[in-house]
């Protein structure tokens, strides 16, 4: 779906079908797009009664496409379960997609809020946090385990420096639950979030919109694209942008500042043959911390870390990259997706140390960072379809590489009052007096080089469907005290795969099992010089999937274990060193359901259980933990959002009410679990109208007003023994032009 709130597809592709002109309705615009083939239009056929097409919809097939068969908050096929257009409901693992409209009702304004109402994530573990694009999945954390994608190829991070995903440049997000390491390789035994970009389309579109909100924020943003004239209809472009000045809740001068500019193009010279270029430039500006002073207690006081004179993460990154597809028959397709980025922040920051006893002087230290991030990104696959006997065979096989070099340089002035002066806390002077800039210290480099080569098949036979993957992979690490001076090589190599049986009871109803695993490899040496061996990790997952035949309803449920082994941990002979001895156990289940029940009527609910238990660990005091919960992960969240657009007919036609819930249950604030966190539930609310009600003259006018946690609801997060305050009550209004 390639337009914003309230964009329906009008035609759903039941079926296998041939390439055809397909009416779109995008609000309430009817333009004509070509539809590419629908899923499953080689021999694989399609058994569970579910769409096999796209609904027009799709910006390529797999690989990298994205979710497709799109109406409302509802997607009827993804790709990033398999690489290859499979409905969601023949996946063997659960699987959740954000679309488009969902992002545009909820104003999401960061990558991890696209997730809030998704079961199995968490996002507030950090507190208020707009520095990174953290999500945790079943307990264990995306963004660390590099198991963040856009366009199906991986985002790599490490250290302090992680590209960032402005939302508004996204078409969908998807969420595989689970390990995922048959397909991707090196990950999160939690699963992976892939963001699909905004890609042309050969229909002409616009959109410019204008926010403002509070903590004085700002921002105005554009989409506009179509095709090229004088290209007979084989060239598209789209270029998407966003431009934002915001503050804070903490105040201070703390910003909340982005610039974003993607252009993009497409050409499709023929039928089979499809190249689409993708790139970005954004430039963002943030706090370096969001942390405030911490009382013994497990509370996070009012006095504000940072400091205004000498704060600030000055974050520039870029990508430029393609994916390419050619059909060399229906039933044999070639993808080539390609990716290079690159990212450089410079990171100023204050922490106050110590306070006295009177509480009148807060001693401060600080830090100076600058990194550079480069990775390129290439995954080359080749999909077939074919039968044997009875059984019908979507094969698809690859081989992808991946390759990042990080370099870092740091200083800090610790315990020095004359470069770092003692804050005044019944004056509060902040920003009131100079805070000396440290010498960066010599640069440390760390490179890291992987190649995996992977096939899976999708047989179905019967009312069953077994999808078998396998992957082999080499991953090559280096670190370098100076850019001539090698500390220490990691090799690692990991075989890893995934096995699930679905079984088809009736149309629309799939119970399913799977076994999968995973691998991380793990940088540093243990108290004997050795190198840590990588995580590993393996999940048993069972559930159904439900599509209600002739509506646009499905619901999924889902029971898991996963053990991840071998993970970092104090070592108890040494505290000075960690051992990779530790384990960690999450175990739970998750129940969600989407539907569309109208234009503009939508309703999404979550519910996720999750216990997610050390083994054979030892806290950093050096007692056993085993047993204990992991601190931070909440034990039951729940979140449901539903919208409501009047009818054409109704007094009130034009208006869109709508509102969400999102209860966080209890977890623990420490790793030794001597204090829970308080539950918190949180509102959020939807306001819009569409003019085009008061007079035709005016389509494409759109007011919106969003509100989140609209009760103020005050809370703060624990985790590892220490807390965060989370964001007050804030509003955002919107005037928006479609056309």
């Amino acid at each position: 779906m390639l337009f914003p709130t309230t964009i329906l597809a009008t035609t759903i592709l039941a079926g296998p079908v041939a390439a055809q002109q397909t009416s779109v309705q995008l609000d309430q615009l009817s333009v004509e797009g070509t539809a590419p083939p629908a899923a499953g239009s080689g021999s694989g056929a399609n058994l569970s009664g579910g769409d096999g097409g796209d609904g027009g919809t799709a910006a390529t097939s797999g690989g990298g496409g994205g979710p497709s068969g799109i109406t409302g908050y509802t997607a009827r096929v993804a790709t990033a379960a398999t690489k290859t257009n499979t409905p969601l409901i023949e996946a063997p693992q659960s699987v959740s997609v954000v679309t488009r409209e969902q992002l545009n009702d909820r104003n999401v304004q960061t990558f991890a809020d696209s997730v809030a109402y998704i079961p199995g994530a968490a996002t507030a573990r950090s507190g208020f946090d707009p520095r990174f694009d953290q999500v945790f999945i079943r307990g264990f954390d995306v963004l660390t385990n590099q198991g963040i994608y856009r366009d199906g190829l991986r985002v790599i991070g490490s250290g302090f420096a992680y590209p960032k995903t402005e939302p508004y440049g996204l078409e969908a997000v998807t969420i595989l639950r689970g390990p995922a390491s048959g397909l991707y390789g090196l990950g999160s035994p939690g699963g992976i979030l892939d963001a699909t970009s905004k890609r042309p389309v050969f229909v002409p579109f616009g959109e410019v919109q204008f926010q403002a909100g509070s903590f004085d924020r700002f921002q105005g943003a554009f989409d506009v694209g179509g095709p090229l004239e004088g290209t007979d209809g084989t060239m598209a472009y789209r270029l998407t942008g966003l431009r934002r000045e915001a503050g804070t809740f903490i105040g201070l001068g703390t910003n909340d500042d982005q610039f974003n500019i993607a252009p993009a193009f497409t050409w499709k010279p023929s039928a089979d043959t499809t190249f689409t270029f993708l790139s970005e430039f954004q430039i963002t500006n943030v706090p370096a911390t969001t942390f405030f002073y911490n009382d013994p207690g497990f509370r996070a006081t009012n006095y504000y870390m940072g400091d205004p004179r000498f704060a600030g993460l000055d974050q520039t990154q870029y990508r430029v990259g393609y994916a390419f597809e050619h059909k060399f028959s229906p039933d044999l397709i070639f993808r080539q997706n390609f990716r290079h980025y690159g990212l450089f922040l410079s990171a100023k920051y204050v922490d106050i140390t110590t306070i006295n006893p009177e509480r009148t002087v807060g001693t401060r230290d600080n830090g100076y960072q600058r990194n550079g991030l480069v990775q390129q990104t290439l995954d080359n696959q080749l999909e077939g379809h074919f039968y044997t006997g009875p059984v019908a065979h979507t094969v698809v096989g690859g081989i992808d590489y991946a390759r990042y070099s990080l370099t870092t340089r740091f200083g800090s002035f610790y315990g020095d009052s004359a470069a770092v002066p003692d804050l005044n806390l019944l004056t509060r002077n902040y920003g009131q007096q100079f805070i000396a800039t440290p010498v960066l210290g010599d640069s440390a480099r760390q490179t890291q080089d992987q190649v995996g080569v992977y096939l899976q098949d999708q047989a179905k036979f019967g009312d069953f469907i077994l999808t078998v993957n396998g992957r082999y992979d080499q991953v090559f690490q280096d670190s370098f005290a100076t850019p001539s001076s090698t500390v220490s090589r990691q090799d690692n190599t990991a075989f890893t795969g995934r096995v699930g049986l679905g079984y088809v009871l009736a149309p629309g109803l799939i119970p399913y099992a799977s076994y999968a695993t995973t691998f991380t490899p793990q940088v540093g040496l243990d108290r004997s010089g050795q190198a840590f061996k990588p995580a590993t990790g393996d999940q048993i997952e069972a559930g159904v999937k439900v599509l209600i035949p002739g509506t646009n309803i499905q619901a999924a449920f889902a029971g898991f274990d996963i053990v991840q082994s071998s993970i970092l941990r104090t070592d108890p002979n040494n505290i000075l060193f960690q051992a990779s001895t530790g384990a960690v156990r999450s175990t739970g289940f998750e129940a969600e359901a989407t539907a569309n029940l109208a234009p503009g009527t939508n309703l999404t609910i979550a519910y996720t259980h999750v216990d997610i238990r050390f083994l054979d660990s030892t806290a950093a005091t050096g007692e056993s933990i085993n047993g204990n919960r992991v601190s931070g992960i909440p034990g039951d969240t729940y979140a449901s959002f539903l919208t409501y657009a009047f009818p054409p007919a109704s007094p009130l036609r034009g208006l869109q009410i709508g509102g969400g819930i999102r209860h966080i249950g209890t977890s623990y604030a420490d790793d030794l679990n001597t204090v829970r966190n308080a539950t918190a539930t949180l509102y959020d609310a939807l306001v819009a109208y569409d003019f085009a009600a008061l007079d035709p003259r005016y389509k494409g006018f759109r007011a919106q007003l969003n509100g989140y946690n609209i009760f103020d609801r005050t809370y703060q997060t624990c985790s590892f023994g220490f807390c965060n305050r989370n964001q007050p009550a804030t509003v955002i209004g919107s005037l928006i032009y479609r056309w």
